[in-house]
This record gives structure tokens, sequence and C-alpha cells, in this order.
């Protein structure tokens, strides 16, 4: 007789407490089925798998012992997420999952009462998960709250800020650290987990502080000893030591991938009662997926791929990506000047200084998840005479701002930055959106703030930064590719302040900042069928600006529009502000400023991102015409 059909388990599962419903011996087949349904539907949309596949057991136990959404559980970062939203409703929605109008790519509180706090960026779970916890405390009750931080995030020192905070405070906290950086090993076998569901276990815990309360009635000297005697013989058989210097209780290394070891484990801690408690969990990134195992790198985030090969489906590119000709541009810079040096903070490949280390290994430097840190160490190389470009996303950049200014404007230091995903990122949403670097930056005093309209301008504006020596600067550029020009062996050092004047008109003047200038030549083209010539200037410089510039636009022209792609306070604002200032507009000129809406816009393709944000070919017509007191807007759709 043939083996009995297996019944499908997640079928069954619509929300957490189905989990709860199922034999402890069934959790194993859920684990399998929840992974094989993240591979299909990742493999549809794309989107973020390493991470989730290496969490899928940890996931399955966690809403087996936990009374979730009751219990606040917070995953840190998002991209660990997937598992969690297939068993809390989103199964069916899955495959929209980083699509306009479809699943966030990360936890999101709008989105389900199962996200208690949403996370883009990393390493805030800890600190949002003892405010719960201090918060429930003033209330009297009694839930408990869970934070799972990894993938890397345990490099920031946010993550240790709040645990020395929850050590002093000694609230009752469970933190989960997923360490998918080792692999299953011995140390992670049969005595780690017996150690582990010891040390958790209520009557080691009873008998631990009934130890501690008669050491106490010892003098204080054999009191201390004692006590760190106990630590120090716990931290050599589990490594906990550190934790256990921060005020919490350490338990692991646990077998993340084992539900015997994973189940008595969370079970002891929820009900201990305890104060701050980790539990180290060892995961795989990738874990059940062999191509993802395999290249953790390449399949942390993925586009849509063929399941059995593993082959991502790629588009040819029609142009270098601004990234890339970022990366090459500096590389030939640091030919040339030695004391060039690259910064990241854990993202190497993604501002394409992966390609800059192969050449040049020994000043490249990759400092963690740690933007803070990032900055201040190019300021302590800037004093010392060297160039440090420090290349970051533009959203990222935000967690380091008080560096940025304290550490680098302040001492107006020649510290370079450069803003990878300037403006819309598309499918990873408003939590990775650069929109706010040209208002934030551009505020501060002798900064220089460059946005590239194009690749070919970027390479110059990396030799720009290359060449000041005074005081601090900044290029941002998109993501995505460039526009398809030929790029030249070397940059050309841009005159600081200068913008340029490509094509020239009479009525209507278009000064674009950033990549929305290739918009902005549509419009003066499709302008021309109304009888009207327009002026475009590409105006490269958000700070300083072209005074001289922008005074002959102004007295030259019945309209002038600004564009860019940032919030509200940054390019049109200086703009306004010089030209109310200077009295530019008392003659009648009419400004208009385009920039990106003042909320939090969803994630979508960039196109229909911009096609929203009111930044298109269309828009600056509509715009022109009503400016002019025309009611012809027939155009308006052009470009978008």
């Amino acid at each position: 007789m043939g083996k009995k059909p297996v019944t499908p388990l997640l079928d069954q599962i619509s929300c957490s407490g189905d989990v709860k419903t199922l034999k402890q011996e069934q959790l194993r087949q859920l684990a399998d089925e929840v992974r094989a349904d993240m591979i299909d539907s990742v493999s549809q949309t794309g989107g973020h798998l390493g991470a989730g596949l290496g969490v899928v057991e940890l996931t399955v136990a966690l809403h087996y012992v936990f009374d979730l959404p009751r219990d606040k559980l917070i995953w840190d970062v998002g991209h660990q997420c997937y598992p969690h939203k297939i068993l809390t409703g989103r199964r069916e929605r899955m495959r929209t999952i980083r699509q306009g109008g479809g699943l966030a790519g990360f936890t999101k509180r709008t989105e389900s009462a199962y996200d208690p706090f949403g996370a883009g960026h990393s390493s805030t779970s800890i600190s949002a998960g003892l405010g719960m916890a201090i918060s429930r405390d003033l209330r009297g009750s009694d839930e408990n709250i869970i934070a799972v931080i990894g993938d890397g995030s345990m490099s920031a020192g946010m993550a240790y800020e709040a645990m020395n905070n929850a050590g002093a405070l000694k609230s009752r906290l469970i933190v989960i650290l997923n360490d998918n950086d080792m692999s299953i090993a011995p140390p992670v076998g049969a005595m780690s987990a017996y150690l582990a569901r010891l040390l958790s276990s209520r009557s080691f815990l009873n008998l631990r502080d009934f130890a501690k309360n008669i050491v106490k009635r010892f003098p204080r000297t054999i009191s201390e000893k004692a006590k760190r005697a106990e630590e120090y013989a716990r931290g050599m058989a589990t490594g906990g030591t550190l934790f256990e210097e921060m005020g919490f209780y350490y338990v692991g290394p646990v077998d993340g991938h084992n539900m015997d070891h994973l189940l008595p484990v969370l079970e002891n801690v929820r009900d201990a009662g305890a104060g701050p408690v980790l539990i180290h969990v060892v995961t795989k990134k990738g874990k059940g997926y062999r191509f993802a195992e395999e290249a953790r790198d390449k399949y942390h985030g993925v586009s849509k791929f063929n399941v059995v090969t593993g082959a991502q489906s790629k588009s040819t590119p029609k142009a270098p990506s601004y990234t890339g000709v970022f990366a090459r541009a500096l590389t030939r810079e640091a030919r040339k000047d030695d004391k060039i040096i690259a910064i990241t903070a854990a993202m190497p490949s993604g501002t394409g200084l992966d390609k800059f280390a192969e050449i040049f290994p020994d000043r490249c430097f990759d400092v963690g998840i740690a933007e803070q840190h990032a900055v201040t160490f190019a300021a302590g190389m800037a004093t010392e005479g060297f160039k440090p470009f420090v290349a970051i996303y533009s959203t990222f950049l935000q967690r380091a701002y008080d560096q940025v200014v304290h550490d680098v404007a302040v001492q107006n230091l020649p510290v370079r930055f450069a803003l990878d995903r300037a403006g819309l990122v598309g499918a990873d949403g408003p939590t990775h959106a650069g929109s706010f670097d040209i208002t934030y930056l551009a505020t501060l005093p002798n900064f220089v703030v460059m946005a590239a309209a194009d690749e070919l301008e970027l390479v110059h504006m990396v030799a720009t930064a290359a060449a000041i020596d005074d005081r601090p600067s900044a290029v941002r550029y998109p993501r995505g590719e460039g526009v398809g020009l030929t790029l030249p062996e070397e940059g050309e050092i841009l005159e600081i302040g200068k913008g340029r004047i490509l094509q020239q008109g009479t009525h209507i003047a278009i000064l674009s900042l950033g990549t929305r200038l290739q918009e902005a030549l549509k419009a003066a083209e499709a302008l021309k069928a109304h009888g009207l010539t327009t002026t475009v200037a590409d105006a490269r410089f958000a700070k300083p600006l072209d005074q001289a510039m922008i005074r002959d636009l102004a007295l030259t022209h019945e309209v002038l529009i600004t564009i860019e792609e940032g919030a509200i306070g940054g390019f049109g604002s200086h703009i306004l502000d010089y030209l109310t200032n200077e009295g530019l507009l008392e003659n009648g000129l009419r400004v208009r400023t385009l920039k990106l809406p003042d909320v939090f816009q969803e994630q979508n393709s960039p196109d229909i991102m911009y096609q929203q944000a009111g930044l298109c070919a269309g828009d600056i017509i509509e715009v022109s015409l009503k400016a002019l007191r025309r009611n012809d807007t027939s155009s308006s759709s052009l470009g978008g």
C-alpha cells in the first residue's frame, strides 16, 4: 500500500490563533508548507527572500507559544516578516507584496493588528519593545513583548542603547537574537539545547533567585564574587556574558530550525515572569531553498525567479545604473589620489563599493549598520587630510543627522556624501524613499549640495566632490538606470554653485534639480504647440544657488517653475527665499514649485509614483498654462 496522503495544514490557518489549535508534532509540516508557499509567492513578485526563509520555524513556534496579537511580536528588520504575514491572514495577498495597492514589504501598523510596530530600517525593535513593556507595566496588564532582532541589526548602536536601558529598568521583555551569520554547528546541538532548556526553566530560575537571596546575606565582597562567578560560569558554557553584563538573562544558543529545541525554551521564558531575557537563536539564511542557502547575498532581495532553477529574471539594461556609474567614477578618482577613502554602512553591493573594494581593499570600509559611526569616522579621517566618501542611501543618512551637523558641518570638514536612492524608490515604499535629503542638507551652512541630472553629470560631480577640500559636500542620484549618455574617461570639475542652460526661450523658465530634467525637456518641446518658448535650466546645485542665473531667469520670463525630487522645504523653498529677498517677485513674475507631495507615498513602480506626485512632463505643461491663465491644458497628459 502507498503512503497515506498528507493533509495540507496551511489551508486551515487564517489567523495566528489557528496555529495554536495544531498538535505539536504537526508544526514541522506547517513550517515546510509556509516555506514552500513563501518561495512560490516571492518567485512571482520578487522581494526579500533569504531572511524570511531562515525564520520559518521560529515564526511558527512563536505563533504557537504566544497569544498574538495580545502579546506583541516585533520584527527587526521587516525583511524577516514574510512567514509572519502568511500566518496572520495575509497569505492570499502575498502575491501583491511591494506592489501598488498591495502588501507592504515590511511590517506596517495600518496593515494588520499583528504588526504592532512598523520596521523598514533596522535596529529599532528593542527600543520599541521596551517602550511597550514599560507601558504595559504602567497600565498593569501582563502581555508578553517579544522583539526578534537579526539579519545584521545587532551591529547598530541603537540596539545596545536599548539593551542597556532595558537591563537597568528590569522590565519583563523577551529579545530573540536571530543569529543567521553562523551555520548550525555542534555548539548548537543536543548539549546546547539541554542547557538552554535547563537555564530557562522555572525550577532553575527559582533556584537562582533563592541562591541570590542567600548570597545577599553575605558580606558585599563575597556577594559580588558569587554573582560574577555564576554569570561567567554560564557565559563560558553558553557565550552570553556580554548580554548578562547589560542586565539580560541569556539563554542559548538554540537551534532555530529544531522545534524540539525552540518550543520548550519559548514556553519556559513565556512562563518565567522574569526581567529582560535574551534568547540566542541560530538560523541559516535562505534555509530550505538551495539557491538561497548557497548565495545568501544574492537571495537577500530578489527579482522574480524560477523556483526550479533559481534563475532570477533580469531585464536588459538600456544604460548603466547610477550606482555603477558612481562606483566607477570614484574608482577612477581614487587611482589618481591615494587620499580618497570609501565608507559604507553595511551596503557594499547596494552602493557599488564592493567593486571599489576589489581594487582598493585597504581604502574601503564597511562599518556595519552604523550610519552614525560612519559619518563621524569619516569626519575623523577628514581631520587627518584624507578624502572620505560616505556612500549611504538617502533614507539611511537620516539616521546620522546629528553627526552630519555636529561632527561634520559645524567643524566644516570636507566629508563627501554620496546619496544613493535619492527620490522615490518604488517597491520599498515610504520607509526607503530618499525624499528629505535636499531639505536637511541644504539648510546647513557651508554645505555643497549637488544633484545629478543624468549619469554624465554624476561623473562630473564625483570629480567635483573629490576636489572640494574646504567644506562638506553631497551628491544625490536616484536608483535605477541612467539615460544612456556616453561617459568620459574622467569627470570635469564643475564650478561650485554654477548651473547650466540647456535651451533658451522667452515665456517660461523651467529650473530643474536632478533627474526630472528629462521631463522638463519633454514639456518644453510640447509647449511649442501652444506658441510658447521655454528656457530649460539645470541648477546642478541646491546649495550654493546660482543666483546670477536665477536672477536672469526671473527678469526675462513670465513664469518660473522649479522642479525637484524632494520634499517641501528643499530647492524650491531656497529659490523662493532668494527671489523674495531680492524683490524679484514684485514685477509680476509667477513662480510655481513642483516637489514631492507632503505625504508618505505608498509603494508602487517609480514611474507611477512620480505621476502621482505630479512631477512628469504633463504636470509641468499644466502648471505652465495655468500660471499663464490659459485654459487649454489638453496636452497635460503628455509624459504622465
